[in-house]
């Protein structure tokens, strides 16, 4: 009797937060604007790299075992945010409804990345590091910004925490092995051991710093301070420390994307194409699958969203701050911002127009 109480008194805390947190998720100023920022951030770097070209260069200098240490620093604030979403009693609900996680588990480690790939191959041969860049994006799920698409478009945000939930465990365990084999079928030969302490380094110790203070603040200062207060600030510090990272990062590649701006144009045009056709098939797969709105949208975002912040970071951690893998991965975010809102919109019209099962 006691241990049914418990497990009650358990499941409505965790419903408690799905419902604090669905009615919390707004897009924040930042947020809103944020590809004005990135490419207002890219607009300071290409200055600095012509006008104070050692100022990047002091940065990215400092370094152990090849890792700039004040960028090292920035991309964990950019990631340990994400992985406070972890909710591990919201994974014990995974068979309640299965058919969108299926579907995004599909899109998540089949579809993405096969798509993004096999557009790689064909229109960047012979620029192995944007290749690598877009296998990146298209191998890792998005588990932080889709929450923010998600309570937009008016969806699931149940089914939405318990998706990228799902998605910030596995991709501790498919990342490395997805990205491997298909960086290995054009014989692009990638650090495995690098790859491998990106992945720690950069998933696995801020998603056990996530859990563990996520747990302690909920304990000591109250679930509603930790939503309320902390995980927004955070928030915060994560948007300004992308910034951050990309200002430096187009200051080291100023000259080159000066020189060279068609790099930008030519990794741009299979990003754009990528999510066309991965959107395009989740929308088809959604409708033959007989989902509701609410349950479909989620499904499709979350389907055809990447983790840049990630991406970006072992791009970093591959290849170094001044690489086109850095720069190409940059554009991956700069694209996917105003998408992720058309998407949204785009959703809403769908629905409008029956698009799914009442």
């Amino acid at each position: 009797m006691f241990g049914e109480i418990r497990k009650k008194k358990r499941n409505d805390m965790m419903n408690r937060e799905f419902e604090v947190q669905d009615t919390e998720v707004q897009l924040s100023f930042f947020e809103k604007y944020l590809a004005i920022w990135v490419a207002l951030c890219m607009g300071i770097g290409l200055l600095l790299s012509q006008f104070f070209p050692a100022l990047s260069n002091a940065v990215n200098n400092f370094q152990i075992n090849g890792i700039s240490v004040p960028i090292g620093i920035c991309l964990f604030l950019m990631i340990y945010p994400a992985l406070l979403n972890l909710q591990m009693g919201g994974l014990k609900k995974l068979m309640h409804n299965p058919k969108p996680i299926i579907l995004t588990i599909f899109s998540n480690w089949i579809l993405a990345p096969l798509v993004t790939a096999f557009l790689a191959y064909y229109f960047l041969t012979g620029h192995d590091q944007l290749i690598v860049s877009l296998i990146l994006l298209g191998s890792s799920p998005c588990t932080a910004m889709v929450l923010v698409w998600g309570s937009l478009a008016g969806g699931n945000q149940e089914q939405n925490f318990i998706n990228t939930s799902l998605n910030t465990v596995t991709i501790m365990f498919l990342y490395v092995p997805i990205v491997s084999l298909l960086t290995g079928i054009q014989n692009i030969q990638l650090d495995s051991v690098a790859l491998l302490l990106s992945v720690f380094v950069f998933i696995g110790i801020p998603m056990v710093l996530g859990y563990f203070s996520k747990k302690y603040i909920t304990q000591t200062k109250g679930e509603t301070w930790f939503l309320k207060v902390y995980k927004p600030t955070v928030g915060k510090i994560a948007i300004l420390a992308l910034l951050t990272t990309l200002i430096v990062l187009f200051s080291l590649n100023g000259n080159v994307l000066i020189q060279n701006p068609g790099e930008m144009i030519l990794v741009s045009i299979p990003l754009l194409l990528g999510f066309v056709i991965i959107v395009g098939i989740n929308l088809i797969i959604t409708k033959f699958m007989g989902l509701r709105y609410k349950e479909a949208i989620i499904s499709v975002i979350i389907g055809s969203s990447s983790h840049f912040e990630i991406a970006i970071a072992t791009a970093i951690s591959l290849f170094g701050l001044g690489s086109q893998a850095a720069l190409g991965t940059t554009m991956g975010l700069f694209w996917e911002v105003p998408i992720m809102l058309g998407l949204v919109y785009l959703g809403k019209k769908l629905n409008q127009r029956n698009f799914w099962k009442r």
